[in-house]
């Protein structure tokens, strides 16, 4: 199973959004079942979840601790766990990037956002965990989203795929939904199928060289 963790402590940086769009579309493409956790007490995930529909992606509730949660959802068979953290609370972020195998890093290009980027990346460093910034809500053909990207470059890898700014996002979230259910030629969707499939080809590379070096040890 592999653990994703949406994490920014600048709140507005779209993590509800990507966590949510995720997930849908990793159950979609065969990496589930699918599993989500909300850490956040605002409860966005949480919310997305009940307006939903369909009947995955599954929920799970953390109330019996971050640690046991994963290690349930582990014995249970789920493939993947997407999971939503708050904005600024340090401790609980800090609790999840422990637990996750890659870390998600939603960032806006922003003067304010990228300042705000250092406590997140430290928390990810300091728990040794690979990191990922994906630029988000971002503007076609403004300079400084490029800017974003290469400022963000400098301390990690960047996902090739922006998010753009679209309003099919908000639209879609209403409802429980995503921007590939309500329109899968859209380019929103198209977006979130490319992010995916990014984040699953890191994911399953990680889990490759994991093994090899295993192998190689005995």
């Amino acid at each position: 199973m592999f653990v994703i963790a949406l994490a920014s402590r600048k709140g507005g940086a779209g993590k509800t959004t990507l966590a949510s769009h995720l997930a849908v579309e990793a159950e979609a493409t065969g990496a589930g079942p699918v599993a989500l956790v909300d850490t956040d007490p605002q409860g966005g995930l949480a919310g997305w979840w009940n307006a939903r529909a369909a009947e995955t992606p599954h929920w799970i509730d953390p109330a019996r601790g971050l640690p046991a949660t994963v290690a349930a959802a582990r014995a249970t068979g789920y493939g993947l766990l997407v999971i939503d953290t708050p904005p600024s609370v340090a401790e609980t972020i800090a609790g999840v990037v422990e637990v996750c195998d890659l870390v998600v890093i939603p960032v806006r290009p922003s003067p304010n956002d990228l300042r705000a980027v250092g406590g997140t990346i430290e928390l990810a460093r300091r728990a040794r965990k690979r990191m990922v910034f994906v630029v988000s809500q971002a503007t076609q053909r403004a300079r400084i989203t490029a800017e974003a990207a290469i400022a963000l470059s400098q301390h990690g890898t960047v996902a090739p795929v922006m998010m753009h700014h679209r309003v099919d996002f908000a639209a879609s979230m209403t409802g429980g939904g995503t921007v590939g259910e309500l329109d899968p030629d859209c380019r929103s969707a198209s977006e979130v199928r490319e992010l995916w499939t990014y984040l699953h080809n890191l994911l399953t590379e990680e889990a490759d060289n994991v093994a090899t070096d295993a192998r190689a040890a005995e």
